[in-house]
């Protein structure tokens, strides 16, 4: 099997923490360039002083708030315009706030949008160019399993995952024949900051601890446990490599078995 990375570059958006830095931790171990792209330079500066290196690896950080699509645009065109390119983009951001659909503001639903699927779109329009020119494409959307199976309590996010999940599936029928796949990997419940928020926000509302609430979400999952960010790693890193040329226009969860649907 050829998991071997060296000579490709990975822009990883959302690589300061959780993980997209488990991804972007893999990626690297993989032989490939790492291009970390947050909000927070400091934490990214932090996360780069992990990544394996070799002699052909280099690795670098663009700092935007990816609240603002227009900064993001900024950042991710000057690299292009430096000679920047990328065979591997990873789209991974932070998720809305929860809340049910039918309450949610307007505003709320237009910056989940600009979030992830404008955003995604501006960086795909950067680095596609690099990547037919290379015959070497691998986009991957970290999304959620709501794309199968809507989740109590995230009407905007539901709402939003679903579309960047069909804007990748369409997606994987174009850029097929430029040697480009493209496909949806679904987190579930991940040993990350977010998931900890959502339990504090549960908590509150039931009248429970955090901790009760974190155990009452095991009880739907048939591995009886979270995923550590490294595992939902692992499943991207194989998306990304050599080995999963076939392999396109698909959604995996990784969420212990939890999803109920095929």
């Amino acid at each position: 099997m050829n998991l071997n990375l060296e000579g490709k570059t990975a822009v990883v958006c959302g690589s300061s923490q959780g993980m997209g830095q488990a991804i972007a931790v893999e990626l690297a171990e993989m032989g490939a360039s790492i291009v970390l792209f947050a909000r927070n330079a400091e934490k990214l500066e932090a996360v780069k002083q992990t990544l394996s290196t070799s002699k052909d690896q280099k690795h670098q950080v663009l700092v935007a708030d990816f609240d603002e699509p227009s900064q993001v645009n900024n950042v991710i065109n000057e690299y292009v315009s430096n000679g920047g390119t990328a065979n591997i983009l990873i789209n991974n951001t932070g998720g809305p706030p929860p809340g049910p659909a039918h309450t949610a503001a307007i505003d709320e639903y237009q910056k989940a949008f600009n979030q992830h699927l404008i955003n995604a779109q501006q960086i795909l329009m950067a680095l596609l160019p690099s990547m037919k020119k290379s015959g070497y494409g691998r986009i991957i959307n970290v999304i959620s399993t709501s794309v199968k199976q809507p989740l109590v309590g995230l009407g905007v996010s539901n709402s939003i995952r679903g579309a960047v999940a069909n804007w990748g599936k369409t997606l994987a029928t174009e850029l097929g024949q430029f040697g480009i796949t493209v496909n949806n990997v679904l987190p579930g419940a991940t040993n990350t900051t977010r998931l900890d928020a959502i339990f504090k926000g549960r908590a509150a509302k039931q009248g429970i601890t955090p901790e009760q609430a974190a155990e009452n979400e095991k009880l739907h999952i048939p591995a009886g446990r979270f995923a550590e960010a490294e595992e939902f790693a692992y499943a991207v890193a194989f998306l990304c490599s050599p080995s999963a040329s076939y392999i396109s226009g698909i959604n995996l969860p990784v969420d212990g078995g939890r999803t109920t649907c095929l």
